[in-house]
């Protein structure tokens, strides 16, 4: 039975080993000057990632996710962006406007039903896709374009 427990005992700190090593993998991936809420994913899934192109280093304040400018968005993420202001009809209705609740804590802490996620159609894709447009009750908007990995703030009418 003693040999047993020492392969158990083996087998356990060799899982934490690899646990760990797989995290610190993904880190160095990512770079020490990726910005918060950056991922090191492959951009072509979904076309070029426009996270952060409103201006190097910058930054949202409030939330300390990059800017995005309304301009550098896919047409699709402008045309959600449309029916938002409009107050619809959205792509996905049993889907669209209906509570985010921000699990993945990358957006600023709100109470429950703060944030709204809004689909942005992507061409080609035979369902939802991952390109979602997330708003909070005091106006501000957030773009996603990897399934809630990574967020910037969207700065409208630029």
């Amino acid at each position: 039975m003693k040999t047993l427990g020492s392969r158990q005992v083996l087998l356990g700190v060799l899982a934490v080993a690899l646990v760990v090593l797989g995290w610190v993998v993904v880190r160095a991936a990512q770079g020490p000057s990726a910005p918060a809420g950056s991922s090191a994913r492959d951009a072509s899934a979904t076309g070029p990632s426009v996270s952060g192109t409103a201006g190097s280093g910058a930054t949202d304040p409030v939330s300390g996710l990059p800017w995005v400018a309304e301009s550098a968005l896919p047409a699709q993420a402008k045309e959600t962006l449309a029916l938002i202001r409009a107050g619809g009809p959205f792509p996905y209705p049993r889907s669209d406007n209906r509570t985010f609740d921000n699990r993945e804590r990358l957006l600023p802490p709100h109470t429950s039903g703060y944030y709204r996620e809004f689909t942005v159609v992507t061409p080609g894709s035979d369902d939802r896709g991952a390109r979602r447009i997330i708003t909070g009750s005091s106006g501000e908007r957030y773009w996603t374009d990897d399934h809630y990995a990574s967020f910037s703030r969207i700065r409208e009418g630029t």
